[in-house]
């Protein structure tokens, strides 16, 4: 009888109200305003001059720059999805967001992020065919193979956000409608449904061990071979322009997983709003901005790119 006094209590969810930094002081909000804008467009520019030159640059005609090209178009799409939304609710009083646009951005988030860490393990195995089988690299990686890896990532990321997606909304709401962070995030917002909220979560972590802990197997398996291979064969110049490369690529992987595997495989008990944020801010926010700062700083061939673009700037002005 009373689970039945409860599902006719159960009104209808058609908003959620983002909390975010609701609390937070003016002055506070202002300051977040500002970093956040910053941020932003600093992530935006680029990751937009690595998309620019790694598309029109005819030095950097490789695989490794045609998959770090996708990398930063995926960080742009992945950081429209949520810091907008953010800066804006940081300067409204109102901070509600639609039942369809709460939903469309987790799909997106859940979608691109997908799609971002397969791609990272293709770039890892990019990597392994080009150090460990030089002669055959061309005739592996080709074009074609290159595309078809490209769209496998987009492929899986939009079929699993579509799944998360369902998960996450199957069941009505009755736990309130207020979200405690700055954007839809699935477990958050599982918490506030009625349904079968720990079903949800098991299917979730599920999930997260097989999106992410399937493609660091493949990421380690390729740097543990590299590793062997370079250590027995490379002079040290080379074993230096090797570490190099690959440290890049493994500092990026590092930031972007150990923050998304905190949000989603670990026990909601642990979880609060001050400990979600700050992870959230990481593979959000401050991953897909320091991906191209990683990746230009540590590669000649990407700085001396850049320099050529800027430079062909200045001169059409």
């Amino acid at each position: 009888m009373r689970q039945m006094v409860d599902l006719r209590n159960i009104s209808t969810v058609t908003e959620f109200i983002l909390v975010g930094f609701e609390q937070s002081y003016p002055s506070t909000r202002t300051l977040l305003f500002t970093l956040f804008l910053a941020l932003y467009g600093l992530a935006m520019a680029m990751n937009g001059l690595i998309i620019f030159i790694t598309w029109t640059d005819p030095r950097l005609n490789s695989p490794m720059y045609f998959f770090l090209g996708h990398l930063s178009f995926l960080d742009v799409c992945f950081i429209t999805t949520t810091i907008p939304q953010m800066l804006i609710h940081l300067v409204v009083k109102n901070h509600t967001v639609s039942f369809a646009s709460c939903l469309i951005q987790m799909y997106l988030v859940f979608g691109v992020g997908v799609a971002e860490c397969i791609l990272l393990a293709f770039m890892a195995y990019d990597r392994y065919v080009a150090i460990c089988q030089p002669l055959s690299y061309a005739q592996i990686m080709s074009r074609q193979v290159c595309v078809r890896l490209v769209g496998t990532s987009w492929f899986f990321g939009m079929i699993n956000g579509i799944f998360l997606d369902y998960m996450s909304f199957r069941g009505p709401f009755c736990r309130g409608n207020h979200v405690e962070n700055f954007f839809c995030e699935a477990p958050i917002v599982i918490a506030l449904s009625c349904g079968d909220r720990l079903f949800s979560l098991k299917v979730i972590f599920a999930d997260a061990i097989v999106v992410l802990l399937s493609p660091m197997v493949l990421i380690v398996t390729s740097y543990a071979r590299i590793l062997t291979s370079i250590l027995g064969r490379a002079s040290s110049s080379g074993r230096g322009k090797t570490f190099s490369t690959c440290a890049s690529h493994l500092t990026v992987v590092v930031f972007l997983y150990t923050s998304a595997m905190f949000s989603y495989m670990n026990p909601r008990s642990t979880h609060g709003p001050d400990k979600d944020k700050p992870f959230s801010l990481l593979y959000t926010i401050i991953a897909p901005m320091c991906n191209p700062i990683i990746y230009s700083l540590r590669n000649k061939e990407m700085k001396g790119a850049m320099l050529r673009a800027l430079g062909r700037a200045s001169l059409a002005q």
